[in-house]
């Protein structure tokens, strides 16, 4: 039993330590909140949750041919994502939210391209599995003498950790969006994609920097 305890809450810690860092995909969540309700911004928090997961798979069932991948390539994937955030991050600062209210957009529908929109923006950091393993390794887990239901047990505690704080987040988000209007949801769109624009110039740059230097073009 004090197994099972020290799992849950070593993996219930890295699930939410995991997402705590306020990047392109937090920021995303938060804007989603103001502008559609909790609902969508929760299901973009779902949506990192499930790639934190992927990669928290990668690192505890030992793949090592896409991790030794992802060492080799990590400049160029960086490069990559960031390419897309800056693709995203011009589209945000030019969309009108009240277009959006205008022509509402089929519920369920909507909730999917959230889930996948959080999904494929985590999944474009694969610098996360660098702070994966280290997590792993602070709070023991997974462990070689750890049965299967010990494993599964832990990851559904990292899910569950992860889910927690989108759902935190989220919910005093919503909190204070009764104070804007639709003028400051633009606003807010256009200050939120250009956060995330800055923030991905700067991985844009970091990572050809990095590739450049790899390649010896520069010293």
């Amino acid at each position: 039993m004090g197994t099972i305890i020290s799992i849950i809450i070593g993996c219930v810690s890295i699930g939410i330590i995991l997402p705590a860092p306020m990047g392109p995909v937090g920021i995303l969540c938060i804007q989603r909140t103001l502008n559609n309700g909790r609902a969508s911004g929760f299901f973009t928090g779902v949506g990192a949750a499930a790639s934190d997961l992927f990669y928290c798979l990668l690192t505890g069932l030992g793949i090592s041919f896409v991790t030794d991948f992802i060492r080799s390539h990590v400049n160029i994937l960086q490069i990559i994502g960031s390419l897309l955030l800056i693709v995203y991050a011009i589209y945000m600062i030019f969309h009108n939210p009240v277009s959006q209210i205008k022509n509402p957009i089929d519920e369920r529908a909507s909730r999917w391209r959230d889930l996948m929109t959080g999904f494929l923006f985590t999944l474009s950091n694969p610098l996360i599995i660098f702070l994966v393993i280290p997590l792993f390794a602070r709070f023991g887990f997974p462990l070689p003498e750890f049965r299967f239901y010990h494993i599964i047990i832990g990851y559904a505690c990292i899910v569950g950790g992860a889910l927690l704080w989108w759902g935190v987040i989220t919910y005093f988000v919503d909190k204070v969006r009764s104070h804007f209007n639709i003028r400051s949801m633009w606003l807010i769109n256009r200050i939120i994609g250009s956060v995330i624009l800055l923030l991905s110039l700067y991985g844009l740059i970091t990572g050809l920097l990095a590739y450049l230097k790899e390649l010896n073009v520069i010293v």
